[in-house]
Order: structure tokens, then sequence, then C-alpha cells
């Protein structure tokens, strides 16, 4: 059944139950008959947010009706002031938001422990921006079981029916360092060992996951953009708010006007994946950084492809550093062999790159060319493509994870272990820890607001802490005047010797966006042309992700003034924002008429939802905002 019909047939479930405690007038249950239609006929369309609100309109006037009659926009007396119409609402006892593994991993271990305890009644609501959970993941992924073994023991088991069957499990694993024509053997440290772990497409995971939430009764809705925190007068987190729908590019409402829908909770746990919209407004509203050091991240960029049999090594892991990256520039790469002849290729580079010349993407389709991976890509068939922002500060940087009436699970928090590059199995025990905090402080009936220490302080006396504790100073030694090559000579000290056991820990020097050198103080490189075969040009990888925006709709990159911008970034950058998307969104055209030259134009529905312009902007004057809820790609086997 189709993410859709799910949410269909659960909102239909729940509509049933509630509607003989309230009269609906024929107005509201016609969206009833739509739905229960859709799920009928074509279960697998994708249902309008108009005719989600209609289903859940009896829950929502059961409870409280509005107060305030809507005013038409188009009225022309009166400018239409959206705020003027008060959201509906909904009283949840957790509020989730994101549905990746951590989300997900929360949300059924809440619901796991409620229903132990015989406690029906106990809301658990998980809201996903995406318009199918799991749309939006992307990784490499090779995931360490341990949480999954916890939180769901039979996942594999063959006697389970609705098991998990896309895992694939590790083989041999290798580990190189390239030259421009050469792959010299490295040994790979203890902590890239991956006996016992299994490649997955994380994308199909999750799906799964979704499904397992729904069975032990978690109320999962996809397609939910949350736009807004809300907070309760004494400054906790109340909640959050989804997006308006239907309002112009040019930030009027059109005849499609939808108000968002706010969701209130005892808990908001937010899940959101490495640099959250939500969860940057939440870390500066409660200071959480204020004991961390900054965050830093890297871009990975990634294709899935089918290959000949004969080339296929069934759960084989290749790493491998150096080039084509430059010898200043931290990063990897990958080849994961898994499924049916299916291999996922990618590499990733620290946003904290000096060289503004440098392109993520053509690095990546550079390192395709390597012989070490030609060999097996060539002849195959690319059927994916993505792109994500991951989290690297490591343990350095990770906030304080709760504050009243809230917290940070996940990648909202940042707990990848970048030396073992792995972080699913974290960001799922993050929130399994979570859930358990948050069900054992709901146990009090106070009304007052709630704030998990209980999750802070399993949190340092878990597995996760002790991990990342003891590969602190991995990442940062590589920017140390030990430079690359003494960045692996000290990682192998690390991992062999002092395993973390050193009084010292290293810093990161800066914020990503201020490592950046100015262009003419670098020098340029050209990448070059795509053959269609091997390597590809940006607009034909984005056509792989299903990403798909409504084009009339405010742009959810936000510069406040794209003139000002271009004045202040152009001329010392050339350019910059074109080259770290992975997905063709900036672009400067030449324009005589402009002071610099050219104009700034921004192509946001090519967004792929990376996040790398909010992260990497030189002036940090891009926020990235979502867009209208289930928008965006529609990765497939990422």
């Amino acid at each position: 059944m189709s993410a859709s019909a799910r949410l269909s047939s659960s909102l239909c479930r729940r509509a049933t139950s509630a509607a003989p405690r309230t009269t609906i007038p024929a107005s509201q249950t016609r969206g009833l008959r739509t739905i229960s239609a859709s799920t009928t006929t074509a279960p697998s369309s994708r249902l309008n947010r108009r005719t989600i609100r209609q289903a859940y309109t009896p829950l929502l006037t059961a409870r409280r009706p509005l107060s305030t009659t809507p005013r038409r926009h188009d009225s022309p007396s009166e400018p239409f002031d959206p705020a003027t119409i008060i959201r509906e609402s909904d009283q949840v006892d957790v509020c989730i938001i994101g549905g990746g593994p951590a989300g997900l991993a929360a949300a059924i271990r809440l619901k796991q422990l409620a229903n132990e305890a015989a406690n029906e009644d106990f809301r658990v609501l998980l809201l996903e921006k995406a318009g199918e959970i799991g749309a939006h993941v992307l990784s490499g992924a090779v995931i360490q079981p341990d949480a999954i073994n916890e939180l769901i023991p039979e996942w594999l088991d063959e006697t389970y029916e609705n098991r998990f069957t896309g895992a694939t499990p590790a083989g041999k694993d290798t580990m190189r360092f390239l030259t421009s024509k050469m792959a010299i053997p490295l040994p790979a440290p203890p902590q890239m060992h991956n006996k016992g772990n299994y490649i997955v497409s994380l994308n199909e995971f999750t799906k799964w996951l979704g499904e397992r939430a729904e069975e032990v009764g978690v109320e999962v809705y996809p397609g939910f953009a949350a736009s807004e925190v809300l907070y309760e007068a004494d400054g906790s987190v109340k909640g959050v708010a989804t997006n308006d729908l239907g309002i112009g590019r040019d930030g009027k409402p059109k005849d499609s006007f939808e108000r968002g829908m706010e969701f209130h909770a005892r808990i908001t746990l937010f899940g959101e994946g490495c640099h959250g919209s939500l969860s940057k407004q939440v870390i500066k509203k409660f200071d959480l950084r204020s004991e961390s050091q900054p965050q830093t991240y890297g871009l990975g960029v990634k294709e899935v492809w089918e290959v000949q049999p004969d080339k296929f090594k069934k759960g084989e892991i290749f790493h491998s550093m150096g080039w084509p990256l430059p010898i200043d520039t931290y990063g990897g790469a990958w080849m994961y062999h898994f499924g049916d002849n299916l291999v996922s290729v990618g590499l990733v580079t620290a946003l904290d790159y000096k060289n503004p010349w440098l392109s993520p993407y053509g690095e990546f389709q550079k390192l395709k060319t390597h012989p070490f991976y030609r060999e097996t890509l060539e002849g195959g068939k690319c059927i994916s493509y993505g792109a994500r922002a991951l989290i690297e500060g490591g343990f350095q940087s990770i906030p304080k994870v709760a504050f009243p009436g809230g917290a940070l699970i996940g990648d909202s928090a940042g707990f990848v272990n970048v030396p073992k590059v792995k972080g699913t199995h974290n960001a799922m025990k993050s929130g399994m820890l979570a859930a358990e905090a948050t069900w054992e402080a709901l146990k009090n009936e106070d009304s007052g607001a709630v704030f998990l220490f209980d999750y802070e302080d399993r949190l340092r006396t878990s597995s996760i802490w002790k991990e990342l504790k003891e590969v602190r100073n991995m990442r940062p030694s590589f920017h140390t005047p030990l430079g690359l090559l003494g960045g692996i000579m000290y990682s192998g000290l690390e991992a062999y010797v002092f395993k973390g056991r050193v009084p010292w820990t290293l810093k990161h020097k800066v914020a990503d966006h201020e490592a950046t050198k100015p262009a003419d103080q670098c020098k340029k490189i050209e990448y070059p042309k795509p053959d269609g075969k091997l390597t590809f040009d940006i607009l034909t990888s984005v056509s792989r992700t299903g990403t798909n925006h409504e084009e009339d709709q405010p742009v959810h990159l936000q510069v406040k003034d794209w003139d000002k911008h271009t004045a202040e970034t152009y001329p010392a950058f050339k350019g910059l924002e074109n080259r770290f998307c992975p997905a063709g969104v900036y672009e400067y055209i030449e324009d005589a008429s402009k002071p610099e030259g050219v104009r700034f134009q921004i192509n946001a529905q090519n967004c792929i939802h990376c996040k790398t312009c909010d992260i990497k902007a030189p002036n940090q004057d891009i926020n990235w905002q979502v867009p209208q809820g289930g928008e965006g790609p529609k990765y497939y086997m990422t």
C-alpha cells in the first residue's frame, strides 16, 4: 500500500471513530468520501493537502471550533492577511519532526512503551516534509545493526512476515589512496571494519521503518512540512505549525490558499537531519552551542549504478582518499556492491574547503574516470543520483540536546562517526534514548514545561558518547600543520594506539563558510566536459532525482536582497554558489545592466534539499526553508 493510501486509511479510521461525538456538516464530510474513493480506485495517487485537511477537520472541530470566519482574499476593498485565519490545531502527547531513521526510531520506541503499558490513548505523531517516507533520505549506506537489533530484533528473521529484505551482508573491505592513475593500498582502521554490518539503500530501509511505525500505532503524516516552531508564554516549545499553501511567488495568496496547521505536544522531538531549518532555530533560541564548537559539514554526492554481472562483487566495500580532491581538502569516496548488480558510488567533500573554484559535483564526476572506479562502472547504467550535506563535527560539536518542551535527535544534533563512515546506528539510538526519557518524563501529570534532563544523562553514558569521544581527534587532525598525509598518520595512531585516551582535544578552526578564500587567491579549476556515459552534466543528474516543486510559490531559498547578495559575494568569489550547489540551483547570468555585469538567479525548482547553500554561503545570507509539503526529490534506492 502506498504512503498516501496508508495515510488515507488512517485518517478515515480516526475520522470514523471521532464522528459520532460531533455533528459534521455535509461540507466537511465531502473530503471523507473523496478519500475513501481515492483509496479504492487509485491507491497510489498522491493526496492533495485540501483532501487530507478535510478528513482531519472532524477531529479538530471536535476538540476546538474555529473562532474566526475566513475572509475571502479576493476582496478589492482590503488586502488579505493569512494571519487573520486561525490555524486548525491538534493536541498530541509527542510530536516528532522528520521521518528519517532517528525520528522513526523514536516514534516506534515510544509506542512500544505505550503499548506495553496498555496506554492506547498515548498519541505519537510524526510529520515528514517528503511526499512519502524515505523519499528525501540519502546515504552510502553501510549500517551497523546495533540499534535496529535492539528496536526490532526480528528485522531480518525469515520467519517474520514483514522483515526487511533489502540488506546485503558486508563482505571484504578495501581501502585505497588514489593518485591520478594509481590506487595505493592502505590498511583500513578498525573503525572501518564492517564484519557483521549490512549494505542497504537507506531510502528503502526508512520506508520499511515507516511501515513498522504505523503498525505499532504511530500517526505518520508525510507531505506535512513543519515550517514554524510554536512557543508557550513561558518560552518553552509548544509544538510546530506547517506552512501555508497556495501562496504565489509574489507572496500573495492565490485562490487555492490554505492556512497551515498547528500540532501541539508536551514534547516535540526534532529529527530533521543535517542542518534542519527548525533545528537551527531552537539551537539559536536556547543557545545550545554555548559549550560546544561550531558544527562542520561535508557534502556527499552519490549515484546508484546497475553494473554488468561479471563486474558485480556482492557485499564488497571499497573506500578511497586522495585524488581527485586537492591535497588541502578533506574527503573520501566509496563504492558498495549490494542487492542484485547494484553499486552505490559517491564522494564526500568537506565543506571547509578553501578554493571557491572547486565543485564537489565536478570532483565526483572526475572520480569515476579513475581506473579504480571506471573498471566497475563502465558498461553499466546510472539509475539514481542524489546529494546531501553531512554532519562531520563529531564529539566537539555536539550541542546541548534538551530544552524546555523538546529535544534534538539524530543528525539534528550530529552523531555521525566520520572515521567509521557511519551514523545511522547512532541516529536511531539517540531517538530511542530520547523516547525512553520522554516516556518517563510524561508520567508526571504536571502541566508545566517538560525538560528531558534524563535524555542528556542517558546520552552521556551511551555507546554514542563513548564511540564519538574515542575518535574525536581524527577529523580535525587533517587541518593541523600535519596536513593530509600527516592527518592520515595521526589518525592511524589514534585508531590503533591512543584510542581517544589522550588528554587533548583538537579543535575545528573556523566555520565552513569562513574557510573560503577569495577567487583571485586560488587556482582556477577547469572540469572536463561530461561524456554522457560515465560522467554527466548536472541537469541530467537532477532529472534522476525525481525532484518536483510548484513554480508559483515563494522561493524557499531565502535571500533578502538578490542585488545586494551579488554585490557582496560575486566580486570576491566569482560564482561560488553555482559550483558548490550539486543541483544547478544558483546561477550568475551575464547582464550588462548590472554593476557587476551579472545577474543572480535562483532556480528553486531544481533544489534537492541538500542544505549546502545554507552552510557554505560566505556571507550566510542564504536561508534554506521548507517548500510546500510533499515537494523536493523522490529518491530511488539511495
